[in-house]
């Protein structure tokens, strides 16, 4: 009886031409497997312009061809192009692309619109479910699925740090003195007021050598300081009843006001700085503090130095004297981050799951957070426990648990209908403060922009999805 079982279950396989997934296989070598019947044929994937696209350039896409057989074309495209080049792509039917990097806040409008296919029968065909419970909880549980459907793999562990000089930190005579004029010890920042005590402190004893602190102050990224900081002052995005913005509230401008008064103590010029800018600062020495992604941890400690690719990133001055630990008050938005999909109108869709799904998987991501030239960060559990990323810089086990950490805790961008609209109308606001606009007036702007662009997408509509997002556990902090 048993045998006839496994011969009818073996039958259905055959004719459905499904494998079952070998169970001494990973889902690497599952994927590639599968994938050597598409030998010949030659798929593309939209990637982040720039360092990102290295990944499929240089390493996974020429590895993906040796395994496979198949071509990986690679469509490099800005981060500010690449939601329009996509809806573009689904809206004509053209078909050009066929795997997709796309921003988590984007999936509300992607899978609504229809623009990205379910992968859940591919999921559970090529056997990569288990393997997906190795994603950190703050992407898998709230960057993969729209609607109760799986519609990208999170492929990138995005999360904001705070670097400090350790060397600073814990020099004797600025520890008394920090420690005589405020009354507590001089460590790492557990909230605002105390980044600016030692912002101050340090920009007062050591600048122009060294100020206390440095961001970057120019577009795009700042807007996702300004959300993480806004809803742990207590700040809500709407009015959940009637979807009336309430960035105007006081808590806005708290935050706007402290934004602003931070710069006195940072760098002439910061409110020009962009992320090169920063990252240049931090990296020569001049600033004892900062906040970004994990990357500027990375090329702090040395790692990747010697990469043709990295010959923009200036020579770290400060290997071994840097610390990590979470940002002000101890939610730090994720920021950003990417999911790997595939496009519903592409003709080679299978062909396009099995490369995300081995891109994905625990075996070749390991590799390809590793890629110093690129700009993945870690994002399983997998990664933060590795013992070979743990042996690349003396620093590494706590950089990896401060990640691992700080994407437990961490924020979830806000993510609408029509979210590129809603984050654009910040970054205007916030290049509005630093050209000396009133703060209140900037903020009554971009509450009137909100509310424009929520009855333009529909109250009722946009209430449902914010609804949705609003209860999940990063969106507001507990």
């Amino acid at each position: 009886m048993k045998f006839r079982t496994l011969l009818g279950v073996a039958a259905i396989l055959a004719l459905t031409g499904v494998s079952a997934p070998a169970a001494d296989k990973d889902a690497a070598d599952i994927a590639v497997e599968a994938a050597k019947k598409y030998a010949g044929t030659t798929i593309s994937i939209v990637w982040e312009a720039g360092l990102q696209s290295l990944d499929p350039l240089n390493y996974s896409g020429p590895k993906w061809e040796k395994l496979t057989g198949i071509k990986v074309k690679v469509v490099e495209v800005p981060t500010d192009q690449m939601f329009t080049k996509i809806m573009q792509d689904f809206k004509s039917g053209a078909g050009a692309y066929d795997a997709l990097n796309v921003i988590p806040s984007w999936m509300p409008d992607l899978a609504g619109a229809g623009a990205l296919e379910p992968l859940d029968k591919y999921v559970d065909k090529f056997g990569y479910r288990d393997e997906l419970q190795d994603i950190a909880a703050a992407y898998r549980d709230n960057q993969m699925q729209y609607d109760g459907k799986i519609f990208g793999f999170p492929d990138d562990g995005d999360v904001m740090l705070l670097y400090y000089r350790k060397d600073i930190f814990e020099d004797p005579k600025m520890k008394e003195g920090f420690k005589a004029k405020f009354g507590y010890e001089l460590a790492p920042p557990k909230d605002w007021k105390q980044l600016d005590d030692i912002g101050q402190f340090i920009t007062d004893k050591m600048a122009p050598k060294v100020y206390g602190a440095g961001f970057f102050r120019t577009a795009p990224y700042p807007q996702y300081m300004f959300q993480e900081r806004f809803r742990m002052e207590g700040g809500k995005f709407f009015n959940a009843d009637t979807m009336k913005s309430t960035v105007n509230s006081d808590v806005g401008l708290k935050v706007f006001k402290q934004m602003l008064a931070e710069n006195k103590f940072m760098p002439p010029g910061v409110e020009q700085w962009n992320f090169v800018d920063n990252l240049a600062a931090f990296l020569q020495g001049t600033t004892a503090m900062t906040i970004s992604w994990p990357p500027y941890g990375r090329w702090a400690a040395g790692y990747g130095s010697g990469e043709e690719a990295l010959k923009w990133v200036p020579k770290s001055q400060v290997a071994g004297k840097v610390g990590y630990a979470l940002t002000p008050l101890g939610r730090p938005e994720l920021g950003v981050g990417f999911d790997l999909s595939v496009s519903a109108t592409s003709k080679n869709k299978e062909a396009a799951y099995l490369f995300i799904q081995w891109l994905n998987s625990k075996k070749t991501s390991l590799e390809r957070v590793q890629l110093p030239y690129t700009l993945r960060d870690p994002f399983r559990l997998s990664h933060y426990a590795s013992e070979k990323y743990r042996a690349l810089w003396p620093d590494a086990p706590a950089y990896l648990d401060t990640i691992k950490t700080s994407g437990e805790k961490g924020l979830l961008d806000l993510s609408l209908l029509q979210q590129d609209k809603y984050d654009e109308a910040m970054t205007k606001a916030i290049s509005s403060l630093w050209a000396g606009e009133d703060p209140k007036t900037i903020l009554d702007r971009m509450a009137q922009q909100f509310d424009a662009i929520t009855e333009k997408v529909g109250i009722e509509n946009q209430k449902a999805v914010y609804k949705v997002w609003a209860a999940k556990p990063g969106a507001y902090p507990q």
